[in-house]
């Protein structure tokens, strides 16, 4: 089990392979739980789908490009 260390205002650092390993990067934030006499930290949910949104590059809707043929057919 690897060690942390307590640095003068309470702050903790959590080792590379821990954070990487539980995607944890400056900013984040975690809960913690006090259960059992033992603390436990709670690493943020990644949700793969919030985490690739906007990848895809943006297309016009089926709906608008159906629209804009009617005007077309009708102007």
């Amino acid at each position: 089990m690897p060690a942390v260390k307590i640095l003068a205002k309470g702050q903790l650092v959590i080792p590379a392979k821990l954070r990487k390993k539980y995607h944890i990067r400056h900013g984040s934030e975690l809960q913690i739980l006090e259960y059992g006499g033992m603390l436990h930290l709670i690493p943020p949910v990644t949700d793969p789908i919030k985490a690739a949104a906007g990848f895809l590059p943006k297309r016009p809707s089926l709906a608008k490009k159906l629209l804009k043929e009617h005007q077309k057919d009708f102007a």
